[in-house]
């Protein structure tokens, strides 16, 4: 029940037709539709950051990397709200394995539509993450219950049956980065619900004790098992890169969804080449 219909006083001055409804989710549209798709990471919540991404027309999501970066839940709804600006743009949130349902049910309720949970290691933790993602509806399996967030307009500008429906077009996507879960690789992409992964080389070489980079022909021989395997079984690998020239040798191999570029790095770059090459002329 919407809490509008509880207490129509609250709403009596306002058009329901102004009221935002469920917003369209641009990944899931791209996914089901064969296309390919472009994300982008922030380590900020700044909603400005947003909007300058969202300017250049060219990004389908923003993933805010939540397993790394501080946020409180507020800042999350501002993220979201910024990212709703752009009928071109959704939101994804990479959160931690424990505890999956609480942040999921936050992120979500904050208007960001799609997941990214890190450090699966097994089938059940592939049915615990989309669990995570849905409503606890009948025969979806979820474990999400119903509240009054953002999502659903504070239950004055959404019916709790557009809410449903929003969470179950989320996209739930799995990091692959654990040893136990290349072990585990077929049985996590058999799981009903899972959309996309992506293969984590840093998580795996800490797990196989290897402490190396991402080139090392060992974690690329990994990388490559894990999409062609995600592409055989119909889930759809993302890999995360910096520089366009990188996606190459990824697309040769089918794979047509790809993250790039962060914030901090893009900042780190532009003022260590700028600063040092300023420094040079200073000496002269």
């Amino acid at each position: 029940m919407n809490i509008s219909n509880q207490n129509p006083n609250i709403v009596r001055s306002i058009d329901s037709k102004s009221l935002k409804k469920t917003t369209t989710n641009v990944l899931r549209n791209k996914l089901r539709d064969g296309k390919p798709t472009i994300g982008t990471h922030q380590m900020s919540v700044w909603p400005a950051m947003v909007e300058v991404i969202g300017y250049t027309g060219v990004m389908d999501y923003i993933e805010f990397s939540g397993e790394d970066a501080p946020y409180d839940l507020a800042s999350l709804e501002n993220f979201a709200r910024a990212v709703d600006l752009f009928d071109h743009m959704t939101s994804m949130m990479k959160i931690e394995q424990v505890p999956k349902e609480w942040l999921a049910s936050r992120a979500n309720g904050s208007g960001i539509q799609n997941l990214l949970f890190a450090d699966t290691r097994t089938a059940d933790d592939a049915r615990g993450a989309v669990a995570a993602s849905r409503h606890e509806t009948p025969g979806s399996g979820g474990v999400a219950g119903a509240g009054w967030k953002r999502d659903v307009g504070y239950g004055i500008g959404a019916t709790l049956e557009e809410g449903v429906k929003q969470r179950q077009e989320g996209v739930v996507a799995l990091m692959i980065e654990k040893a136990e879960a290349i072990d585990s690789l077929e049985e996590i992409l058999a799981v009903d619900g899972v959309d996309m992964i992506q293969f984590g080389p840093s998580d795996y070489s800490v797990t196989k004790g290897l402490y190396a980079d991402a080139e090392q022909p060992e974690i690329q021989k990994v990388q490559k098992h894990v999409n062609e395997t995600a592409i055989k079984m119909g889930v759809r690998p993302r890999v995360e890169i910096f520089h366009f020239e990188e996606a190459k040798p990824y697309m040769d191999a089918g794979v047509i969804d790809f993250c790039i570029g962060w914030d901090t790095q893009i900042i780190f770059d532009y003022c260590k080449e700028q600063g040092e090459e300023l420094a040079k002329l200073l000496e002269m």
